[in-house]
């Protein structure tokens, strides 16, 4: 699973690959480089996701820790990206490797449009046999318009790139059921699904010091990848290499046995819903347990500002809890007056137009515990 890959995405943090004071650490990139280059000479071809370049531009600014606010953030990140990606082209280029940068906002990930070129420029990249280097665009990201951390951006692309592995690495060896650092703790070798997480308690299970995320985000993030049917190894990034070999180090999240189309995967993980349609409980068992499309018969409420086309959220008006996403038919505008009404109704009343879903069973893919 690990050995075979050939399609391999890499996501390193921060505190990875800077020192204490927020400057590049040369001995760890270049311990990385040399993994990442084994990796291109073996055949295979590899796509790193790499955090640091808000560390990387804190000592060149006299920053003595990470700012706050998000205008000295995108300086810093100014800064750094450049010197990120220059000690990455040298490094790289030591093992004859081609670097491409390619900078990602929320939008280029939960836009179908967006998605899909962000997709060609990958794959041109990894045909011409340069080694992408992935990173949010934190120059222009907005605090409404940002990840936060690259875990779920390293999934997302993964997923984008039809990878064979995923690997996460971080300061952390592996996933621990508490703090890496309580003897109590012990590591977890393999997650198979949520039933071996159990006993984990994310709060505590380790945080990069320089970075934004921690166990809970490469959790969530594992939980993207292997949705996708792309296995995840959660390791430090000193034993990148070792991981990379099969040794039985970090932690394994195991696939699920069935990728889903790409497009249902999309829907679900790389979109931002518009607005939130409340549903009554007819409407959630047919969508939920029938796998039905959802009619404007069984809608309570509308929420939100959204053209057709776009993804909304399918909400449990009894509970509040979001159960499906999925593509609109309708304009916020006009669907209110729907509402209620069956669609034989509707078509009868205001032409046969009116007579389709309001999200087509194609269009909608289940969330959470719906699933």
């Amino acid at each position: 699973m690990v050995t075979g890959a050939r399609r391999v995405v890499v996501k390193v943090g921060s505190s990875s690959l800077t020192t204490a004071a927020g400057g590049i650490d040369d001995q760890r990139v270049d311990a990385l480089v040399d993994v990442l280059g084994g990796l291109a000479a073996g055949g295979r071809e590899v796509v790193l996701v790499s955090s640091g370049a808000i560390a990387a531009g804190l000592a060149p600014l006299n920053l003595p820790r990470r700012p706050r606010d998000l205008a000295t953030q995108q300086a810093a990140a100014s800064v750094g990206q450049g010197l990120l990606i220059g000690r990455y082209a040298a490094g790289l280029a030591r093992h004859g490797l081609t670097v491409g940068q390619v900078l990602l906002t929320v939008d280029d990930v939960t836009r179908r449009v967006h998605y899909r070129n962000a997709y060609r420029t990958l794959r041109k990249l990894l045909d011409l046999g340069a080694l992408p280097i992935v990173n949010e665009n934190d120059t222009v990201a907005t605090e409404e318009i940002r990840f936060g951390d690259n875990d779920r951006l390293a999934a997302l692309v993964a997923a984008l790139v039809h990878a064979d592995l995923l690997v996460l690495l971080s300061d952390v060896d592996a996933l621990y059921t508490g703090s890496p650092s309580d003897p109590a703790s012990r590591r977890i070798a393999l997650v198979r699904d949520d039933a071996d997480l159990a006993d984990v308690q994310l709060g505590r299970a380790g945080r990069a010091g320089v970075g934004t995320g921690g166990m809970v985000t490469k959790v969530e993030a594992a939980r993207i990848a292997t949705g996708f049917g792309i296995p995840v190894v959660l390791t430090a990034a000193p034993l990148a290499g070792a991981a990379l070999a099969g040794d039985e180090i970090g932690t394994l999240f195991q696939p699920v046995a069935h990728r889903p189309t790409a497009r249902l995967f999309w829907l679900a993980h790389a979109t931002a819903p518009r607005g939130r349609l409340h549903l009554d409980a007819g409407a959630v068992a047919a969508v939920v347990a029938r796998r039905k499309s959802l009619l404007p018969a069984g809608i309570t409420a509308v929420d939100g500002s959204f053209a057709a086309g776009d993804p909304v959220d399918l909400v449990d008006a009894g509970s509040g809890a979001p159960v499906a996403r999925g593509l609109v038919n309708y304009d916020a505008v006009e669907l209110p007056a729907l509402l209620g009404r069956s669609t034989p109704e509707l078509a009868a009343a205001l032409g046969p137009g009116y007579e389709r879903e309001v999200v087509h069973r194609d269009d909608l893919v289940l969330l959470g515990k719906a699933r």
